[in-house]
C-alpha cells in the first residue's frame, strides 16, 4: 500500500500565486502611472492656459492704467492670484514678473509662471513683450513721395504717406497711404501726371497696398531735449563745439573716438530743393576731444553738425540738433564706410538728424552702411556732384559711385534720394547699384534711445524654462 504524501504542492502553488500578484500589482502600477502621466499631462496643458489668462490680465491693466508696473501694489513682484473655473473654484494661481520699459528701451515684457493646485509643482512659463510703436517697424517710412529706380533692391516693408513709384525689386510689402497722387519731376515724370498710390515697373505688385491709414508725422515729433537730458545723465553730451562741429570715428574695439572738427572745405552740390550749394563737408583740420566706450555711452547728444563713421561694437544713438530748434537746421554727415562689426543683432547704431543726413561725395566706391536713420525735419540725401554749372572742377568719377549697400532701417519727413540719372543703370550721380536690406532686429529692439510714438502694441511671444 503506497504512502501519500500531503502538501507537496504547496511550494508551486506559492510560486504561482507569488507571480500572479506580481504581474498584477506591475499592471496596476503601470496603470497608476500612465493615469498620473495623463493628469500631469493636463496640468501641464492648463497651466499653459492659465499662464495667458495671467498675461492677458495684465494687458487689460495696462489698458486701465498704462504706468502701472507693480500690479497696483506700488511693490516689486512676483504678483500671485488665485484662477478660477467657471464655477467659481479656486484650481490653480498664476504668478507675474513685470520688467517695465525705460527711455532707452521702451518695452514691457511679462512672465506669466502658472500652476494646478493639485499639482503645484507642474508649471508652465511664458513671455511676452508690449512696445510703443517703433519707427524701426520699417526698412523706409517717408512722409513725403518715394521712387525706387529700377537698380534698387528693397527687402523689408515700405510705408508712405505720400505716393511710391517702384521701378526696382521688393520682398515685402509697399503701402501708401494716397488713393493717387500727383507724380512730378522728382519721381521721374516730365509733366505732373496723377498716378495710383503704388505704381511702377516693379514685378510683385502682389504686395503693394494702397490707400491704407496714414502716419501722423507730427505724432512722432523727437524730444530732442529729452535725449539730451539723457544724454547728459547716462550718456555723452557734445555742446556747441565754437567750430565746425564734430568727427565721430566708431572703432571695432567698442569704443567711438570723437574730434572737434576746426576747419572744413567746400565742394559743390546740387540737389532738387535747394539748388546748387557749397557744401562745407571735407574735414581739413581737427583735434581730439575724446575717446568713450559704447557699454557705457548708450546715448551721444551733440549740439552740433557731426561727421560719422567706422565699425559698430556695440549699441548707441547719435542725436545732433542745436537749440533753439529750427534755426541753425543741423545735419549729420557720413563721410565713409558706417558698418555693424557683426549683423547678429548685437551691434545697433541709432542716427537722428534734426535736418538732414547726408552722405559724403567721398564715399567709398563700394559704400556700406549700416543703422537705423531718422531725418527728423529734412531728408537722407547724397546731392547731385555732375550737375552742369554746379560742379568742381575734375570731379570726374567722384560723383558716380560703384554700390551702396544698406542695411537697417531710413526713416524720413522729406524724399530721400541720392542718385540723378542720366540713362537706365547710368546715373551721372550716385550708385550704379543700391541694396537695401531691412534690419529685422530693430523691430522689437531698436537702437537705445530711438524715438518711438503711440500706446504700447504686442511684439513677442514666446514660452520660457519656470
Amino acid at each position: 500500500m503506497k504512502k501519500i504524501h500531503r502538501g507537496n504542492i504547496t511550494p508551486a502553488l506559492l510560486v504561482i500565486t507569488s507571480a500572479f500578484i506580481i504581474v498584477i500589482y506591475g499592471l496596476l502600477l503601470i496603470l497608476s502611472l500612465q493615469f498620473d502621466f495623463a493628469q500631469r499631462q493636463v496640468a501641464l496643458d492648463r497651466s499653459l492656459h492659465i499662464a495667458e489668462a495671467g498675461i492677458n490680465y495684465y494687458r487689460w491693466l495696462l489698458s486701465v492704467d498704462p504706468d502701472d508696473f507693480t500690479d497696483g501694489t506700488g511693490q516689486p513682484g512676483p504678483y500671485i492670484h488665485d484662477y478660477k473655473d467657471p464655477q467659481g473654484d479656486i484650481i490653480g494661481s498664476f504668478s507675474l514678473e513685470i520688467d517695465p520699459p525705460t527711455d532707452s528701451f521702451p518695452v514691457i515684457t511679462i512672465t506669466s509662471t502658472a500652476w494646478l493646485n493639485q499639482f503645484p509643482r507642474v508649471k508652465r512659463s511664458i513671455q511676452v513683450q508690449y512696445g510703443k510703436i517703433t519707427l524701426t517697424r520699417y526698412a523706409f517710412l517717408h512722409n513725403s513721395n518715394m521712387w525706387f529706380g529700377n537698380d534698387i533692391d528693397v527687402t523689408g516693408p515700405v510705408f508712405s504717406n505720400g505716393g511710391i513709384r517702384q521701378d526696382g525689386t521688393n520682398t515685402s510689402t509697399i503701402e501708401s497711404a494716397k488713393q493717387t497722387y500727383t507724380c512730378g519731376i522728382e519721381s521721374g515724370c516730365t509733366s505732373p501726371e496723377t498716378k495710383p498710390g503704388v505704381w511702377g515697373n516693379g514685378e510683385i505688385d502682389e504686395l503693394w497696398s494702397f490707400p491704407v491709414a496714414a502716419i501722423d508725422f507730427d505724432s512722432i515729433k523727437v524730444d530732442f531735449s529729452d535725449m539730451k537730458s539723457n544724454a547728459q545723465s547716462v550718456g555723452l553730451y557734445l555742446g556747441p563745439s565754437g567750430a565746425q562741429g564734430y568727427h565721430l570715428v566708431f572703432n571695432d574695439d567698442g569704443t567711438v573716438s570723437v574730434y572737434t572738427i576746426t576747419g572744413t572745405s567746400p565742394l559743390l552740390g546740387y540737389s532738387l530743393e535747394d539748388g546748387c550749394q557749397s557744401l562745407y563737408q571735407v574735414i581739413a583740420s581737427e583735434t581730439a576731444y575724446g575717446t568713450y566706450n559704447l557699454s557705457t555711452t548708450p546715448i551721444i547728444f551733440a549740439e552740433d553738425h557731426v561727421w560719422v563713421e567706422g565699425v559698430v561694437n556695440g549699441k548707441t544713438t547719435v542725436a545732433a540738433a542745436q537749440f533753439p530748434l529750427g534755426t541753425y537746421g543741423t545735419n549729420i554727415w557720413i563721410r565713409g564706410d558706417l558698418t555693424y562689426l557683426q549683423k547678429d543683432g548685437n551691434h545697433k547704431l541709432g542716427l537722428v538728424a534734426e535736418k538732414d543726413i547726408i552722405f559724403a561725395r567721398d564715399v567709398p566706391d563700394e559704400f556700406d552702411l549700416h543703422g537705423a536713420l531718422l531725418a527728423q525735419n529734412g531728408r537722407t540725401i547724397r546731392h547731385h556732384y555732375n550737375y552742369f554749372g554746379c560742379r568742381d572742377q575734375g570731379v570726374g568719377q567722384a560723383a558716380q559711385k560703384n554700390e551702396f549697400n544698406f542695411y537697417g532701417s531710413l526713416i524720413s519727413n522729406q524724399r530721400s534720394y541720392w542718385n540723378f540719372s542720366s540713362g537706365p543703370k547710368s546715373p551721372a550721380s550716385g550708385f550704379v547699384k543700391t541694396t537695401l536690406d531691412y534690419d529685422s532686429t530693430n523691430y522689437g529692439e531698436p537702437p537705445p534711445y530711438f524715438p518711438s510714438h503711440g500706446g504700447y502694441n504686442f511684439l513677442s511671444w514666446k514660452e520660457v524654462r519656470p
